[in-house]
């Protein structure tokens, strides 16, 4: 069989073993070296640049069983990864399996499982939370809100998910954290600062606010306080810093003053580094606006 009839029956993937029965080993390393075969894991090759299915199913030539993803790379298959994690994450297969720089195997005996492309992982909920036990608070609260945010999962089954995890480590944390989890924000430092105005006392803002302009132009809104027609905007650099994205802000900050709103620009350094001085910085505009509504 040809190297690449064999790398087409396999999904692009092939064993040591196998490409050598289709070429020589001096062959082999000068595609290697070339770029045109990719090594995934030890004795397993690609024909292309491996996504995270791609590595998946490397590890089942591995093992010789279907590997079953969780932690974050279940999260990235579900669609609502928030954090950036190289690594493989999988439920202990049975069999010797090293974890690395690039692997880590988990002992996750009783987890629930759903099938998406065609694999087993860890359910979303389950996922969701496991995750979230393992990040401080700001990022914990942005794992779940993603969760809901991609309807991967609801609200209820997140908390059957905590009392499925009781007793592990972090579960206390994220009991206590579940009450604020908002699926309708778009992002996870949306969920950062959100925490952010929660711990510091503020009144906790309407998520996704829409308004409508003098014009009838619908604008939607990160965080409103409506009784004084207040809103916070985070603007991050890479949304924000190109000249279109540039002139829909300014227009929408004016559209917004034309019918007595109020925007303060949100960034990361003032959630991260300067939480305290953005919460003054609201509940300062807060009360002026709303003592002279009233």
């Amino acid at each position: 069989m040809r190297p690449d009839d064999l790398f087409a029956s396999q999904g692009g993937l092939a064993t040591t073993e196998q490409l050598l029965t289709a070429m020589s080993y001096r062959t082999l390393r000068r595609r290697i070296r070339d770029g045109k075969v990719i090594r995934v894991w030890h004795g397993v090759y690609a024909d292309h640049p491996p996504e995270v299915i791609d590595r998946l199913a490397a590890l089942d030539l591995v093992s010789g069983q279907s590997i079953v993803a969780c932690m974050h790379t279940a999260a990235e298959l579900h669609g609502f990864g928030t954090e950036v994690d190289g690594r493989i994450h999988i439920l202990d297969p049975g069999v010797r399996m090293r974890p690395s720089s690039a692997l880590m195997v988990h002992q996750r005996i009783g987890a629930p499982l759903k099938r998406i492309h065609d694999r087993l992982v860890t359910a979303p909920a389950w996922t969701a939370v496991e995750i979230a036990r393992t990040l401080q608070r700001p990022r914990a609260l942005a794992a779940l809100d993603a969760a809901l945010f991609k309807r991967c999962c609801t609200l209820p089954e997140l908390c059957m998910a905590i009392d499925e995890q009781k007793g592990r480590r972090g579960i206390v944390g994220i009991r206590e954290l579940i009450g604020n989890v908002d699926g309708r924000s778009e992002s996870p430092l949306e969920s950062e600062a959100r925490l952010v105005f929660i711990d510091g006392g503020l009144p906790v803002p309407e998520v996704q606010y829409e308004i409508v302009d003098r014009c009838g132009k619908l604008w939607r809104v990160d965080f409103a306080w409506p009784e004084a027609k207040l809103v916070a905007e985070y603007e991050s650099m890479e949304w924000h810093a190109t000249a279109e994205a540039l002139r829909h802000d300014r227009m929408k900050v004016a559209r917004l003053q034309e019918c007595g709103w109020m925007s303060i620009p949100v960034v990361v350094d003032d959630v991260r580094r300067h939480p305290k001085e953005l919460v003054a910085r609201i509940a300062t505009h807060l009360n002026q606006r709303t003592s002279l509504a009233g």
